[in-house]
C-alpha cells in the first residue's frame, strides 16, 4: 500500500522542482495513482527536513539520471533509508564538458558566440533527440524496474527538467497519459521556484547580466518544442509509441500491463 501524500505541494528548502506525477489523466479514462512516481531535482543539497519529508513517503527507488560530472560538481544524494539508489546516466560526461564549462565561465562575447543566434535552443533539441534514440536501454531498464517492485519512486537529474523530465514522460507514455497532459506536467518546470538555480563565475554584476541570462534561459527552460523534438524521434525512428515501446525498449504487452497495474488509478 503506497502513501497518499496530501495534495500541497511540499515547500522543500534544498531540492528544487520537486513534485507528484498522480493525477495526471490517460486516454482511457484512468489516471496515473497519487504517491507512487515523483520527479525533481538532484537530492545533493536536501535538509534534514527536506529528507525526512522524503522519507516520509516510502520510496523504493531513487532514480538519479546524472552523470559522474554532474555528480561531481553538485554531490551525491542523500542517503534516504531503505531506498535503493540507481544510477543511469543519460549524458556522457565527456560530451559537452568544454560547453559546460563555457555556461559556467565564458563572458558575455563568448556567450553570444556560443549561444546566440538560436544555437542554445538547437543544442537542446539535438540533446532531446539524442537521449530518445540513444538511451533505449536505460530507459527500458527503468520501466522494467517499475513493472517489478520499484515504486514508489523518485527520478531525477540535475534540474529535474530534461534527462529526467524525458524519463517521466515516457514512462507516462507507457501506461497510456494523454499528450497534452504530458506536456503540461513537463512545462511546470518553470514555475519560478522550480527552476534550477544557475551557477556562474565572477561577481553578480558581470555573471548575471540581462543578456548573458537571455542567451542561457534556453539551456534551463522547458520548452514545448523540446519535448516535441523526443516525441517527433519516437514516430520518425520507430513509427510510433507502441512499435517504440515493443522494439525500442523490449516493452512486452504483460510487463506494459504490469506497469499501468502499479501507477494507475
Amino acid at each position: 500500500m503506497t502513501q497518499q501524500i496530501p495534495s500541497t505541494e511540499p515547500e522543500l528548502a534544498g531540492v528544487r522542482n520537486f513534485r507528484d506525477v498522480g493525477g495526471l489523466p490517460t486516454a482511457d479514462g484512468r489516471r496515473v495513482r497519487h504517491g507512487v512516481l515523483f520527479r525533481s531535482g538532484h537530492l545533493a543539497h536536501a535538509t534534514d527536513e527536506d529528507a525526512a519529508f522524503l522519507s516520509s513517503l516510502g520510496l523504493h527507488t531513487v532514480f538519479d539520471f546524472r552523470n559522474a560530472a554532474d555528480q561531481k560538481l553538485e554531490g551525491p544524494d542523500v542517503e534516504l533509508p531503505g531506498v535503493r539508489n540507481v544510477n543511469l546516466p543519460l549524458s556522457d560526461p565527456a560530451d559537452g564538458a568544454e560547453f559546460w564549462k563555457m555556461v559556467r565561465d565564458g563572458d558575455t562575447a563568448q556567450l553570444r558566440t556560443l549561444l546566440g543566434d538560436g544555437k542554445a535552443a538547437g543544442r537542446m533539441i539535438a540533446s532531446y533527440r539524442t537521449i530518445i534514440k540513444g538511451r533505449t536501454a536505460e530507459h527500458s531498464r527503468v520501466l522494467h524496474s517499475l513493472a517489478e517492485d520499484s515504486v514508489p519512486a523518485l527520478m531525477h537529474c540535475a534540474a529535474g527538467k530534461d534527462r529526467a523530465g524525458l524519463s517521466v514522460a515516457v514512462t507516462l507514455l507507457a501506461v497510456g497519459v494523454e499528450r497534452e497532459a504530458i506536456l503540461a506536467d513537463y512545462l511546470e518546470s518553470n514555475a519560478k521556484h522550480r527552476r534550477y538555480k544557475v551557477r556562474r563565475g565572477g561577481s553578480a554584476d558581470t555573471a548575471y547580466t540581462p543578456e548573458v541570462m537571455e542567451l542561457l534561459s534556453p539551456l534551463f527552460d522547458a520548452r514545448e518544442e523540446y519535448l516535441a523534438a523526443a516525441l517527433e524521434t519516437i514516430d520518425e525512428t520507430w513509427g510510433g509509441v507502441d512499435a517504440y515501446l515493443e522494439k525500442g525498449l523490449r516493452l512486452a504487452p504483460q510487463t506494459r500491463e504490469r506497469l499501468r497495474e502499479r501507477l494507475l488509478d
